[in-house]
């Protein structure tokens, strides 16, 4: 006897036969009518397994197709990208990305001009569209607008000016000087009998340089030559030194020729800073002394290196 089934084997089976619905949905299933329904299920199973076999067959099929095209494929081509680019001398630059269509910015430093394009584009050819620009110091002393007060001349250092305003030194008895250009002063003539004042210099000039921090050094910044008056003997010996300011060892005077003496900077100097330097030349004459003369050299370093 077949024992009574499961309702919901029973209904699974019962859709697999084409019994009639009424008697199939109120009765369990004979012994045969439950094995034709058994066979007609592992039929269709069967057929199910079949075409799923027959479907990851093609799905492997698919794959190991794409996977050959795939490896056919030469390497993977990187993406086009410019020469990298640096911040300008004294100025910066904005961007980080050198891909194609990626922008780059530049500006300088207050003091300083940009020269050629504020911004430039990587193009899909892996070129910029314009040249890297660079800082130029900007010359204030040229400028319409009048930067330094009545009275004073502009010099112009790096990335900035300075207003200076050179004086003879006042007099004192009977030595006095006279201004002869903006940078010059001479003494009056001395009294005959007046050896001190012959002693003093009988030219004071001033100059200005400017100079970029950390300079490499040694340099030579400022030579002194002697000249004769037209059909008078020039002096037979010269002697040069350093004989002022505040210059705290950076300089050093030499003789470079028998005429010529040379202020050299010895060591690095770090700006903004301001240093004096006084030189002097003595001319003699058969080991007699003629005459000296004074060279005021003032030297603005620049905060920047360039």
């Amino acid at each position: 006897m077949v024992p009574r089934c499961p309702r919901a084997l029973l209904l699974l089976l019962l859709l697999l036969l084409a019994g009639p619905a009424s008697r199939a949905s109120q009765n369990c299933l004979n012994k045969q009518q439950l094995l034709t329904a058994i066979r007609q299920l592992q039929q269709v199973l069967k057929g199910q397994e079949t075409r799923f076999a027959e479907g990851i067959r093609n799905m492997k099929n698919r794959l190991a197709a794409l996977q050959n095209s795939v490896n056919r494929v030469g390497p993977d081509t990187p993406p086009v990208s410019c020469p990298a680019l640096n911040a300008p001398l004294d100025g910066r630059k904005f961007g980080s990305k050198y891909l194609v269509d990626h922008e780059v910015h530049f500006t300088c430093n207050p003091g300083f001009r940009l020269v050629g394009p504020s911004s430039v584009v990587c193009l899909p050819n892996g070129t910029w569209t314009g040249e890297q620009p660079h800082c130029r110091d900007v010359d204030e002393c040229v400028s319409p607008q009048h930067v330094c007060p009545r009275g004073t001349m502009c010099i112009n250092t790096g990335g900035g000016f300075q207003c200076v305003s050179p004086e003879c030194p006042e007099g004192s008895g009977n030595v006095s000087y006279v201004k002869t250009s903006p940078f010059q002063c001479e003494r009056n003539p001395c009294p005959m009998e007046s050896r001190p004042c012959r002693h003093l210099p009988k030219t004071i000039s001033f100059h200005y340089l400017s100079l970029p921090s950390n300079l490499k050094t040694p340099i030579t910044l400022f030579r002194m030559a002697t000249a004769s008056a037209p059909g008078r003997p020039g002096p037979n010996s010269l002697r040069f030194g350093i004989v002022g300011g505040n210059s705290r060892g950076h300089f050093v005077m030499q003789r470079s020729d028998r005429q010529t003496g040379e202020l050299i900077l010895v060591q690095t100097l770090e700006g903004p800073q301001t240093l004096e330097v006084d030189v002097d030349m003595s001319e003699y004459l058969d080991r007699s002394f003629q005459a000296n003369h004074v060279s005021k050299v003032t030297i603005f370093v620049s905060p920047y290196d360039f």
